[in-house]
């Protein structure tokens, strides 16, 4: 039995969700409320001392970190295959998935936070924040995050977010004039794992970093349209979450504009 541990719009559990969508795979979800720490909490930490989300749990055998547990599916799993049988589009799948792990995914915490998110968590008063934050294994993220919540888009952190985004949707344009998918002609798990981070800027208002690049929407209206974004993604949007993205994305959208303008 395969169980996972994650979370509705978490955009790690939305890759996790859209390689098992593709393959098929039953799993039994356990569902935390990170706005509840719930990933702070023992149990769960014996799990993924990390305390993120997602964790995969098949027959016993624990797998964390989200880029490793859309590998391991496909190792255990191997229909449909989701890498590249063609040794250099596989390499070539690997550079963008590595890409998520060293800097997109964190510049993805900062403008989530610095934009939408923060104002959950300011909800619940500053002495929940706090105990919320020394609670974070990682000294690291617990200064970003600290930052990017009680500065919002003034956090010293945001510019260089918005300024990756950039570069990233330029690389990806690049990509996608000479391939229909990132890794190649296949579909692979390097658009798996980019599919959640391209919605989570949709979600945010950040849509005018693709504007002038046609081959970018194109390819995330090719994604829209498979039946493992339907289930993975489309299926777990949090209704509380997209109203506070799309009127604090709208708010931000100035700031970001000119950051990115300047650069």
């Amino acid at each position: 039995m395969i169980e996972l541990y994650h979370n509705d719009m978490s955009v790690c559990a939305q890759k996790v969700r859209f390689a098992l969508a593709e393959k098929k795979l039953a799993w039994e979800g356990r569902h935390l409320n990170l706005r509840a720490a719930d990933q702070q909490k023992p149990e769960y930490l014996k799990l993924n001392p990390n305390a993120v989300v997602p964790t995969l749990v098949d027959n016993g055998r624990v797998i964390i970190e989200s880029t490793v547990i859309c590998e391991y599916l496909d190792d255990a799993y191997p229909e449909p295959r989701l890498r590249p049988t063609d040794a250099v589009a596989r390499a070539r799948m690997r550079l963008w998935t590595k890409q998520l792990d060293e800097g997109v995914h964190a510049a993805t915490s900062v403008v989530s936070s610095a934009i939408a998110f923060r104002y959950q968590k300011l909800a619940q008063g500053m002495e929940a924040l706090e105990e919320f934050h020394k609670k974070m294994p990682d000294p690291v993220k617990r200064e970003k995050s600290w930052e990017n919540i009680t500065k919002g888009v003034e956090s010293r952190f945001f510019a260089d977010a918005v300024k990756r985004f950039d570069k990233l949707l330029a690389d990806m344009e690049e990509s996608f004039t000479r391939e229909r998918w990132l890794a190649g002609k296949e579909f692979s798990l390097a658009d798996i794992g980019y599919a959640p981070y391209i919605t989570r800027l949709d979600h945010l208002q950040l849509q005018f970093l693709w504007d002038k690049r046609r081959h970018v929407p194109a390819w995330y209206d090719r994604l829209r349209e498979r039946r493992g974004y339907t289930e993975a993604l489309e299926k777990w949007f949090n209704a509380a979450y997209l109203p506070l993205m799309k009127e604090k994305g709208l708010e931000a959208q100035s700031k970001a504009k000119a950051i990115v303008a300047s650069a």
